[in-house]
């Protein structure tokens, strides 16, 4: 089975990452500089298991951008936006 892709890239089942990967990924968005991500006033470990408990809700996704193979979490609800071209 393949992955969804979408403007942003290949839609990536979190279940299908290795769990240190995962935690990789999720620590480098919740301590990444320069973008207003939300994930500023709580612990590290906090928001990891904030993130955690969103990819299990489904409220975001992971993304890989085949161009410049980078993984990103994004709103999932963002992700329905591109792929209706309603940006």
């Amino acid at each position: 089975m393949t992955s969804p892709k979408c403007e942003l890239g290949l839609v990536i089942a979190h279940e299908k990452l290795s769990a240190d990967a995962l935690r990789g990924l999720i620590e480098e968005v919740v301590t990444r500089e320069g973008t207003d991500n939300g994930y500023t006033e709580a612990t590290l470990e906090r928001n990891v298991a904030m993130v955690m408990g969103q990819l299990r809700r489904k409220e975001v996704v992971v993304v890989y951008d085949e161009n410049t193979r980078t993984a990103n979490i994004v709103p999932a609800h963002h992700l329905r936006q591109t792929q209706t071209g309603n940006k």
